[in-house]
């Protein structure tokens, strides 16, 4: 009964998200894959430790986080049909609806362009801020904007669509199975030491999670858009990222701009290659990329009710 739990969990997200007056009082599930991943980090990745032990560790925290939320998911689930029956639907999407964030993202992201439009820097690399892990002060109006797009296309792909499909394939074990692994990544899947080796299975298993539903994710753009195919085709393996250069060669072609390019993190520059051969991104490029973004999302709706119109919808019978 995974389709009409998708619908459902599709409409509560984009009618409520996760308000901030929810989130200060008892905070986010994702908040809760973080204790234990800084948890395991404490334990496991300690500097006196072997980079093969580290590795294990890692192996460990991954093997950890898919028990408490694929196998908690399962269990709820579980217990949700053998007490309601056909009627656990709407109790299994108010669970998975956390899991998604459509309109988190469409929130965070339009502050960004309101700053830029009034001419307001600060507020605009403040805005941003909550969305980019790079350092923000010494960008530029350019540099806010492309920061703000190449999140909104990435996280279109990590906070959208590969939720969604996860949420369709494996039901509420899936989509929360998938969250974990991609927390985990976000906080330890990096190259740089310490995280090389302990982060290396959340990279890894990240990266397998997402080969599908990012380049379902930048067709869509595409689609959404009306062009941008051949930016996506041509660039979408310039990203270090197996997958995130897929929605962002998109989204770049689609609007005709230049993304990725230098970036700084804790004041170290990073040379990365453009993606994209059009102007500087700018507050237009990001209100146009924000319009690209609700159709693309509309789509995934469609995706899901034709889905379930397939497999038959026993809710409706």
């Amino acid at each position: 009964m995974a389709e009409p739990v998708a619908i459902a969990a599709l409409a509560l997200d984009a009618a409520f998200g996760w308000p901030d007056w929810l989130y200060r009082r008892i905070g986010h599930p994702i908040g809760g894959f973080a204790r234990i991943i800084d948890a395991c980090v404490a334990e496991w990745n300690r500097a006196d430790r072997s980079d093969i032990a580290r590795r294990l560790g890692g192996v460990a925290t991954i093997a950890l986080l898919l028990a408490v939320s694929g196998g908690g998911a399962w269990l709820i689930q579980q217990g949700l049909y053998r007490s309601l029956g056909r009627w656990a639907w709407p109790v299994l999407a108010l669970l998975a609806c956390p899991a998604l964030a459509q309109r988190s993202l469409y929130d965070h992201v339009v502050p960004v362009a309101r700053a830029l439009e009034s001419g307001d820097l600060a507020l605009a690399r403040a805005a941003v801020s909550r969305v980019v892990g790079r350092d923000t002060a010494p960008l530029d109006e350019a540099g806010i904007a492309r920061a703000a797009i190449e999140s909104l296309a990435e996280s279109f792909c990590d906070g959208v669509t590969a939720p969604l499909f996860w949420l369709l394939a494996l039901g509420l074990p899936g989509v929360w199975a998938y969250k974990a692994v991609n927390t985990a990544d976000s906080m330890i899947g990096h190259k740089e030491q310490p995280w090389r080796h302990f982060g290396w299975a959340a990279a890894r298993l990240d990266d397998g999670l997402n080969l599908a539903p990012a380049r379902v994710a930048g067709v869509l753009l595409c689609l959404a858009a009306g062009g941008g195919w051949r930016t996506l085709w041509r660039d979408c393996r310039r990203h270090a990222s197996p997958n995130a250069g897929w929605p962002e060669a998109a989204m770049a072609g689609a609007l005709d701009i230049r993304l990725a390019g230098p970036v700084s993190y804790d004041g170290e520059v990073h040379e990365k290659p453009w993606i994209g051969t059009g102007g500087a991104a700018n507050a237009g490029a990001i209100r146009r990329g924000l319009r690209i973004y609700r159709r693309a999302c509309a789509m995934l709706w469609a995706i899901a009710i034709l889905w379930a119109a397939a497999w038959g919808i026993p809710w409706l019978g």
